[in-house]
């Protein structure tokens, strides 16, 4: 298994961090350990991306259902209770065996993360994953959420549909403090959580976003399957309406000279879906980590 490919190496070694990353990466494994089926068990929520086989876009959506709705069925595979609405952008890819896909489980009560990433593969009732990389990221820009609660008879909307933000869904942007991103690379999908203080992500226009990449753990995942593929997909959540906002596009990665970096994404379509998620989470503490925004 290979942990980098060339998209997140050339990153490393223009600002000069390959030992850093080739340190972290040992925490990487293709192998679910007691500890962490253990943490999947615990989750309500869990967040997946891959590529539409169909359209070759990008997309994240939140899986979600009651703690043990994810599941280690073995030292490699995974269990998802359940599948995606037909209209969910990733219905298709979650349904489709030998489809890359990445999944994120996050726990904003304890501020702890776990990806895992590998293939769809067939499930009686839902779906399942044979996993090919597995590990923890660092609790850095994850806001803090107390508790959360199930809320009785709360259904996925109509989703609504449009290449470009509404004046209502640019100020769900600017006020949020957390959104996933999918990116995909020729061997593979990921997830990966990005956070700050409200304002961090940037409306540069209704088609536009842009937002910077705080310092992290130096693997470039994320930026390295960007350099390698541009398509992406963003998650945003109302963490007590239970809102999905769903945008699929391109980014790209401006490097200053000082090794500071900006992610600009283009969107090509939105989906708003008002109460995509039954669960009420208590309101935020922002991570000590968070920068002030600039702007």
């Amino acid at each position: 298994m290979a942990v980098y490919h060339a998209g997140s190496r050339t990153l490393q070694d223009r600002l000069g961090v390959r030992e850093a990353a080739d340190h972290v990466g040992r925490s990487v494994g293709s192998g679910i350990k007691p500890v962490a089926a253990a943490f999947l068990e615990l989750q309500p929520l869990l967040v997946a991306g891959a590529a539409d086989p169909a359209t070759g876009e990008v997309w994240a959506s939140p899986l979600t259902g009651a703690p043990g709705f994810v599941r280690a069925t073995g030292p490699h595979s995974v269990s998802v209770a359940g599948r995606p609405a037909p209209a969910d952008p990733l219905a298709t890819a979650l349904t489709t065996p030998g489809t890359a896909v990445g999944t994120l489980a996050l726990d904003p009560r304890t501020r702890r993360r776990m990806r895992l990433n590998g293939r769809v593969t067939t499930a009686e009732r839902g779906l399942g994953i044979e996993a090919d990389k597995v590990f923890s990221n660092c609790p850095k820009y994850l806001q803090k959420r107390e508790t959360y609660e199930v809320v009785p008879g709360r259904a996925p909307g109509a989703g609504r549909h449009g290449d470009a933000l509404t004046a209502a869904q640019r100020a769900f942007v600017a006020a949020a403090d957390t959104f996933f991103l999918a990116t995909v690379h020729e061997g593979g999908a990921d997830v990966s959580h990005r956070g700050g203080n409200p304002g961090f992500l940037e409306v540069v226009s209704p088609r536009e976003l842009a937002w910077p990449d705080y310092p992290g753990n130096s693997m470039f995942l994320t930026l390295g399957n960007l350099a390698a593929d541009p398509r992406a997909g963003l998650l945003l959540l109302d963490w007590t309406d239970g809102t999905a906002l769903r945008l699929t596009g391109e980014a790209r990665t401006e490097i200053a000279e000082d090794g500071g970096r900006t992610v600009r994404f283009t969107l090509t379509e939105v989906i708003e879906t008002p109460s995509a998620v039954p669960l009420r989470w208590s309101a935020p503490e922002y991570s000590p980590a968070n920068p002030v925004p600039a702007r």
